[in-house]
This record gives C-alpha cells, structure tokens and sequence, in this order.
C-alpha cells in the first residue's frame, strides 16, 4: 500500500469523499426526502427532477463546485446581497498551498463565499473544517462531505479530545503538505456573538500539534493566512441577541439543534446588504522572528497576529460608524454618514429588535437588546481602532 493510499485511509472518518465515492455518494443523496426538502426550501421555484438529472452528471469534486455550488451560490449573492467583493488578492501566492482562517460570521457561508471568490478568479478552492455538532442528519454528513468537508469531531470526552485534536491537526498538515491543497478553518469554534472576533487559542494549538517539528516550524508548514469577513448586515443579528437575553434571564441556557438550523437558514436566505472578504498576508514573517520554539509563545504570537490581520482588513461601512457613535454618545464619524443613513439604520434596528419574540420582555431589557446589537456592529470599528499598524479600509 502507497504512503497515498495510508494517508487516505487513515483519514477515512473524517476526510471529505473522493471521486471514486463521488457518484455513489450523490446518487444515495438525492434519494434523501431531507435533502429534496432542503434544496426545495432554499430554491422553491427548482425543478426537482432536473436538477437531481444534473446532479447525476457530476462525476468529481471540481465538476460539483464548478456545476453546482458556483451557480448556486452566485444566485444566493444575486437574491441576498447587495454585492461579493474581494481584496488583498495579491497576497495570494500561487502554487502555495494556505490555511485560511476567518473570523465566524455564518455558520454556513463564511468558506462558501469564500471559495466563490477564489472560483471567479480561478483560483484554488480550499478543503473546510465543519463541526459534527452541525451534522443532525446522515445525509448532511454526505452533503458536506461531496462538498469538501472534513469533520472536526466535538462531542468527544476529555480523554479523547486531545487525540481527536492530533488527527484533526494531522489530516490539515496532509492537505497542506501531503495534497498541495489549500484549507479553511474558522478562529474559534462557535461564532462571537458581539462581533468582537478574537482567535481561539485552541484552535491555533491543534493546528501545532501535526507536523514533524516544534510548534513554531509546525505552525509555518501551514502558511497561515488570515481573511478578514464583513457584512454590512447580520441576518442573525436579532438571533443573536435573542440568545443574550435568555442568557440574561438564565445563564445555564442552551441553544437546541432547532435553534441551529434556524441560524443556518436565516444565514443563507435572509438579506446581508454588502459582503467583503480580505486576504490578509501569511503570518510566517511573525513567526519567522520567535527565536524561542516554546508552543505556549508560537501559539500567542500566532493567535495576536490573526486578530491583527483580520481587524485591519474589516470593510467598515456607515452602519459601523452609526452604531460605534451611538453606543459611545459621541459624533466622532459623523462625517462618514448621512442622515438618511442614520434614519434607514434605526429602522433596520427597530425591525430587527420586533423579531425578537419573548414573553413579557421588560423596558431594561428592550435597552439591552439595543445596546447589544448597537455594540455588535460597533466592534469591528473598534478593534480596528486598536489594531497596530493597520491599514485604511
């Protein structure tokens, strides 16, 4: 058996499905009543029949992007932005394989846009990390296995995290250096609720651990490059203080597998107003410079060198400038907005605070919900602010 083959079946459990499974896998799929039904949901004027005849012509990975998940998704842009834009491409070094690290903004969507952008620009698309936690259905599991998933288990004991962490971190090591393919991850493992994104120190740590050297040589061999996520709005954004209040009200609650796959709907289908990725630079030069090799000094240089990229490279738009004035009582940014933007901003506040749909919700909590939601879209102005070196957006 070739060093391949053992990598490839080593990694059986969690790798995506290859092209020998792909036809299989898809004809078993479109059998599924879930995923008629989910596909009928998010396209409710689909052909059925034709599409599961196209879907059956698809024979591998790349013709399924190309085919299926590339029109798909530049008509979910079409229908729920006002547009998907890219920069810092030319940090993008060709023939280099990356591991792209994101802050979380949609559970769904965040490596979705993202490999569009590396589609329209026939670019490589990256492998994504997905949490089992999100795979309530066998057939998701196949879903986001045929569409270049691989699986970071979550539901493990404490004995067996760490262990799951090495294979996770092994197999992202074998995509990078085995297959010469490039991959994403998100910073942390749920999304910041408040936006203000910060990197995980644990999920930094797992990607040490595979390699064949100290963390800090470990950590390079990954060519991490961070991308900065931006949307003028957050479909979730009520959901999401939804959640703050009933943590409020009980600190012990939460969220059920409804409750998730409620986010992942309203993520995909509800507006966004503008979308915009940035491609920060690898941060090798950071870690170029440790002279330590010590893993707790790799990880907090990595980690601080994310969060610097992904904080310079947010697209600030006049709602970010609104909230950050409001929530502070200043008029600082004044100049960045009018005010019809302030007049259509409140309204979308206002709507968006109406959806909230709890008993007996008290005046201190209607202000609460406010200010969280005026503190979510203040945050990426914030950090901004605090970041060093940080460039104009």
């Amino acid at each position: 058996m070739t060093e391949t083959s053992l990598h490839k079946h080593s990694f059986d459990d969690i790798r995506p499905y290859d092209d020998d499974q792909f036809h299989r896998k898809i004809a078993d799929l479109v059998r599924e009543p879930g995923f008629e039904h989910a596909v009928r949901y998010v396209m409710p004027d689909v052909d059925y029949p034709a599409f599961v005849e196209r879907l059956l012509t698809v024979k591998s990975q790349m013709d399924f992007q190309h085919k299926i998940m590339g029109p798909f998704l530049e008509m979910l842009v079409a229908k729920t932005t006002d547009g998907l834009s890219v920069s810092g491409l030319e940090n993008y070094i060709p023939g280099t394989s990356h591991v792209f690290i994101t802050n979380h903004r949609d559970i769904v969507l965040d490596a979705s846009f993202l490999n569009l952008c590396f589609i329209r620009e026939n670019l490589p698309i990256t492998q994504v990390a997905i949490g089992n936690n999100l795979l309530i259905f066998d057939w998701i599991t196949d879903l986001v296995k045929l569409n270049r998933s691989f699986i970071v288990k979550r539901d493990t004991g404490v004995r067996e995290a760490l262990e799951a962490a090495r294979h996770l971190s092994a197999y992202i090591h074998h995509v990078i250096i085995g297959m010469n393919e490039s991959v994403w991850i998100a910073q942390r493992e749920g999304r910041a609720k408040d936006s203000n994104d910060r990197t995980q120190e644990s999920v930094v740590k797992m990607l040490s651990l595979g390699g064949p050297a100290d963390s800090k040589t470990n950590l390079m061999e990954l060519n991490i490059m961070p991308v900065s996520i931006s949307y003028e709005y957050d479909p979730n954004d009520y959901l999401k203080v939804r959640e703050f209040l009933l943590r409020r009200r009980n600190p012990d609650f939460k969220k059920s597998q409804r409750d998730d796959l409620f986010s992942m709907e309203t993520g995909i289908l509800r507006h966004k107003g503008r979308v915009h990725f940035h491609i920060g630079c690898c941060i090798n030069n950071a870690l170029a410079h440790l002279e330590s090799t010590d893993r707790t000094e790799a990880v907090h240089t990595a980690c601080e060198a994310i969060d610097n990229s992904i904080h310079c490279g947010y697209r600030i738009f006049p709602c970010n400038y609104i909230a950050y004035d409001a929530i502070n009582g200043t008029d600082r940014y004044a100049g960045q907005y009018s005010a019809e933007d302030v007049a259509t901003f409140n309204a979308y506040i206002d709507g968006q605070l109406a959806k909230v749909d709890e008993p007996d919700i008290t005046p201190d909590e209607r202000k609460f919900m406010r200010d969280m939601m005026l503190t979510m879209y203040a945050n990426p102005l914030k950090n901004q602010l605090s970041a060093h070196d940080c460039h104009k957006t």
